[in-house]
């Protein structure tokens, strides 16, 4: 089964991702992941840390010529903070590691930090899991908890596109809500959607919403706040038949929510229209079924959101995110340190104003994963032309439906 696992901490070296079970053969486009890892650090409203990095993979393992070799896929992005955490991060303790604070360059000016980490911030994983881990330096959780970690989540992502080529499937997120302002996208096509986005500055298709949000931003960040939002998800059409309805974990539907769920800040999925169509009849939300000799089977609306059943039924997947806003701000929420117990105002190094285009990027990154491993599933086979051979044998065998 197509797997993959991160490791690195926020100022650590650098983040690795291993892709078990990629099938041989495929050629692999290095531009296809870096120009995704350059998307994800960009989008207004981001902050100090994306000027820092560059993020661009090194291939460690599992490709040669240009094509995975059926082995597991290694893959690197290093730090350019790394310099400046070394100390603190050392994997080694030695004297020089076990120091009280450090002093970084930040915006062109020397600043002290603590190296421990006891005071807990509010909508973070810092208490819970100083918590659990048994910890009394917070340092230990909040260098792993970090969105840094999602880099290594978009290169993996990255990589299965090059998979997904093959099968001519496209994935685009584009931004339909920053805060309290919202934008409706008309019936367009995922090619005028995807041209509009690629050149958005908040991967939203309409460009005067846009100037609202980031009119919104601005203030929001002069205030000292930070925003949220709704992102969309959107596929070309999917073929028939990934995911089953016969166990709770193939049900594609709930990998797919599992997945995005797992991005930090998102805190609600829905497939299709699924909360509006709560509020409705039947007769008005399921898609009704026709057919044609010309097109065979087929929709004419798509309110399923391109999965029945917890499988795909052919149209293009449409998913929303529902992104909480950062937790660490500019103006200070209350806390209490966990050694001394005392009452303070959490601080903040760096942050952004809002990371809802970027996880889009990432949100991207999961589903193309996700419909990787569903696509070896139901197609499987160690290289890439055996597998299209089961495909092609596949659609070939449903036309005479």
């Amino acid at each position: 089964m197509l797997e993959f696992k991160t490791a690195g901490e926020s100022h650590g070296k650098g983040l690795m991702v291993i892709i078990d079970g990629m099938p041989a053969g495929v050629e692999i486009d290095i531009d296809l992941i870096n120009n995704k890892l350059a998307r994800r650090q960009g989008g207004y409203g981001r902050g100090g840390r994306m000027k820092i990095e560059r993020d661009k993979v090194d291939i460690f393992s599992g490709i040669r010529h240009g094509k995975t070799i059926g082995s597991p896929v290694g893959l690197l992005i290093y730090n350019r903070d790394w310099e400046n955490w070394q100390k603190v991060m050392a994997p080694v303790a030695d004297k020089d590691s076990e120091l009280e604070e450090i002093t970084l360059k930040k915006d062109g000016r020397l600043k002290k930090i603590k190296a421990e980490v006891t005071k807990p911030r509010p909508g973070h994983a810092d208490l819970a899991g100083a918590f659990k881990y048994n910890t009394d330096d917070i340092r230990n959780i909040l260098e792993r908890a970090s969105a840094r970690e999602t880099a290594a989540r978009t290169a993996a992502g990255g990589l299965t596109d090059n998979l997904l080529k093959y099968f001519q499937i496209e994935i685009i997120s584009h931004v339909v809500q920053i805060g309290e302002v919202k934008s409706d996208l008309p019936e367009v096509s995922f090619s005028q959607l995807k041209a509009r986005v690629s050149d958005s500055p908040l991967h939203c298709y309409d460009p005067e919403k846009e100037k609202e949000m980031i009119a919104y931003i601005d203030k929001i960040k002069r205030e000292g706040d930070s925003l949220g939002g709704v992102i969309e998800i959107r596929t070309t059409s999917l073929p028939v038949g990934l995911g089953s309805h016969t166990q709770w974990h193939r049900r594609l539907d709930g990998r797919l929510a599992q997945a995005l769920l797992s991005i930090p800040a998102i805190k609600g999925v829905e497939i299709g229209p699924a909360f509006s169509n709560a509020g409705k009849t039947g007769s008005q939300v399921h898609d009704e079924i026709y057919y044609s000799e010309e097109k065979g089977f087929y929709r004419k609306t798509n309110r399923a959101g391109g999965l029945e059943g917890g499988i795909t039924n052919g149209e293009p997947l449409v998913i929303r995110l529902a992104m909480k806003p950062i937790p660490t701000l500019y103006k200070p929420l209350q806390s209490v340190d966990i050694q001394t117990k005392e009452p303070f105002k959490a601080s903040v190094e760096r942050s952004d104003v809002t990371a809802v285009p970027a996880a889009g990027v990432v949100a991207e990154a999961m589903v193309s994963f996700i419909l990787a491993q569903a696509l070896l599933e139901k197609f499987g086979g160690d290289h890439i032309e055996e597998i299209l051979d089961n495909y092609r044998s596949y659609l070939e065998k449903i036309k005479d439906y």
